[in-house]
C-alpha cells in the first residue's frame, strides 16, 4: 500500500476521457501527463517514451524516444533492454524499483529519482512504449499504486487505437 492516497477510480476514469475519441494520440498523450502530474503527490517525472516507429517510421525500433512529459529534462532515447524503461518494453512486464540505484543498469536522468514505476504500453499486442513514473522518495510506489497505473496505460492505449 502505498503512503500516499489515490483515488484511482477516478482518476482512471479522467484518463479514458482524455484518452479515447482523440483524432492523434499525441494530445491525449499530453493531457494525461499533466493529469497525473497534477494529481499525484511524491513524484518529480511522469511521462511517456514511446517505440521508435511510433514517432516516425524512420527511427529504430529497437530503442524507446522520449514522448510527452512533466518534470526536469530527460533522457532523449532509451535502448530496449536498458534502464528501468528498456527493461520494461523488452521484457513487456510492469517494473516497481523502490531503490533505482540497486537496479543493475539504471540510466539517471534526473539524479533526485529514487523509486520508479514503469509500465508497457500495447498496440495490437505489441509494446509500442511506456508510462514512466519516477519519485524522489525511496520505496514511494506501493502495489495499489502499480495497478492503478497499469489501468491508466490500459485507458492510454485506447488514444493509439482511436487515432
Amino acid at each position: 500500500m502505498s503512503a500516499y492516497a489515490t483515488n484511482w477510480d477516478l482518476l482512471v476514469k479522467q484518463v479514458e476521457s482524455l484518452a479515447c475519441d482523440q483524432p492523434h494520440w499525441l494530445p491525449a498523450l499530453a493531457n494525461v501527463c499533466a493529469l497525473l502530474w497534477d494529481e499525484l503527490d511524491g513524484i518529480n517525472w511522469l511521462g511517456f517514451y514511446l517505440a521508435g516507429p511510433v514517432l516516425d517510421e524512420r527511427l529504430a525500433a529497437d530503442e524507446l524516444v522520449l514522448g510527452p512529459f512533466m518534470g526536469k529534462v530527460a533522457c532523449v532515447r532509451i535502448p530496449w533492454g536498458r534502464g528501468v524503461c528498456g527493461t520494461a518494453a523488452a521484457t513487456d512486464k510492469t517494473q516497481r524499483v523502490d531503490d533505482v540505484h540497486a537496479f543493475a543498469g539504471h540510466i539517471a536522468c534526473d539524479a533526485a529519482s529514487r523509486s520508479e514505476v514503469v509500465v508497457p504500453l500495447h498496440v495490437d499486442g505489441a509494446v509500442v512504449g511506456v508510462l514512466d513514473v519516477d519519485s524522489p522518495l525511496l520505496a514511494r510506489f506501493g502495489a495499489d499504486d502499480v495497478v492503478g497505473f497499469e489501468a491508466c496505460a490500459r485507458a492510454v492505449e485506447q488514444a493509439f487505437l482511436s487515432a
